[in-house]
C-alpha cells in the first residue's frame, strides 16, 4: 500500500502536469504571439521574473536570519514565477487575459531552462546537479505545455473537448493535494511560526507586486495588472519539483514552498482587488 508521502507526490504531478496540459489546451496562439512579440511587455517579465525577482529573493536570505532549509525554499520560489491561478486573479483585477496566456507560457518556458542553470548557483544547501533540477521540469512542465498546445493545433475542436476534462480532473486533484498537504505539513506550518518563514514570504509578495505594478507605468493598465500578479505568484509545483526528486531533503524546505499556497494567492487577489477598484473608479 503506498504510503501518505507517495500519494501526495502523485497528487502534486497530476497538479503540475494537469494545469500545464489545460493552459496548452486552453491557448490561443495569437494571444501567445501578440504578448511574445510585445518586447516591452516581454522585458519586463523576464527583468521581474528572472533578475529581480531571484535577486530580492537571495538579498533576503543573506540578511534575515531564517534556519537555512527555509531560505532553500525561498530562493526556489524566487525562481518560479506565475501560479496557475494567475488567469482568475487577472479576471478581478480587469487584466488582459491574452496577455495572461502569453505571460504564463513564457514564464513556463523560461522556468524549465533557467532554474536548473540558476539552483546550483544561487540556492546554497542544495545539492543536485542540473539535469537532477531539469528532469522534472522537462517532463511535468514541459511536455503537458507542448502536448496541449499540439492537440489545439490539429483538433481545437478536441482540444475544446479535453480541456473541462482535465479542468475537472485537475481540480479534485487539487482539493486532495491540499487535504495531504496540511495533513503531512501542519506541524511544519506550526514550527515555522516565529522563524521568519511566513513574515519573509509576505514581505517578498508584497514588495514584487507593489514594484512590478510601481515601475511597468509605461505599460497600458490591462497589462500592469496582468504583469504584477504574474510576478506575485509562484508556481509552486515548479518550486517544488526538485526538491521531491533529491532523497533526503529537508522537510521545512518543502514547508516552505507549501506556504505559498495560501500566502501567493492572498497576497495575490489583495493586489487584483485593489486593482480592480482603482481601474472601476477611473
Amino acid at each position: 500500500m503506498p504510503s501518505i508521502e507517495t500519494v501526495f507526490n502523485l497528487t502534486l504531478v497530476v497538479f503540475i502536469v494537469g494545469n500545464l496540459l489545460g493552459l496548452g489546451l486552453d491557448l490561443v496562439l495569437s494571444d501567445a504571439r501578440k504578448t511574445l512579440t510585445d518586447l516591452r511587455f516581454v522585458g519586463h517579465s523576464l527583468v521581474w521574473g528572472f533578475v529581480l525577482c531571484p535577486a530580492l529573493a537571495f538579498l533576503m536570505v543573506a540578511v534575515i536570519p531564517m534556519p537555512a532549509p527555509y531560505g532553500i525554499g525561498l530562493m526556489l520560489l524566487g525562481l518560479a514565477p506565475c501560479a496557475p491561478f494567475v488567469p482568475m486573479a487577472a479576471r478581478v483585477s480587469g487584466g488582459d487575459l491574452g496577455y495572461v496566456a502569453g505571460l504564463m507560457v513564457l514564464s513556463s518556458v523560461c522556468v524549465v531552462f533557467y532554474m536548473p542553470l540558476m539552483v546550483p548557483v544561487l540556492v546554497h544547501g542544495f545539492s543536485a546537479d542540473t539535469w537532477t533540477i531539469a528532469k522534472p521540469l522537462v517532463f511535468f512542465v514541459a511536455i503537458p505545455l507542448v502536448v496541449g498546445v499540439i492537440v489545439r493545433l490539429l483538433s481545437p475542436r478536441g482540444a475544446d473537448h479535453a480541456r473541462p476534462v482535465v479542468k475537472a480532473i485537475t481540480s479534485i486533484d487539487t482539493g486532495l493535494m491540499l487535504l495531504l498537504i496540511f495533513w503531512l505539513y501542519g506541524r511544519d506550518f506550526i514550527s515555522s511560526v516565529g522563524s521568519y518563514a511566513i513574515g519573509s514570504q509576505v514581505l517578498f509578495y508584497a514588495l514584487v507586486t507593489a514594484a512590478a505594478y510601481g515601475f511597468a507605468r509605461r505599460l497600458p493598465e490591462e497589462q500592469r495588472t496582468v504583469l504584477a500578479i504574474g510576478i506575485a505568484t509562484r508556481n509552486i509545483g515548479a518550486a517544488l519539483a526538485p526538491l521531491l526528486s533529491v532523497a533526503g531533503t529537508d522537510r521545512r524546505a518543502i514547508a516552505m514552498c507549501v506556504l505559498a499556497i495560501p500566502l501567493t494567492g492572498a497576497v495575490a487577489f489583495a493586489a487584483a482587488a485593489i486593482f480592480g477598484r482603482a481601474a472601476r473608479a477611473v
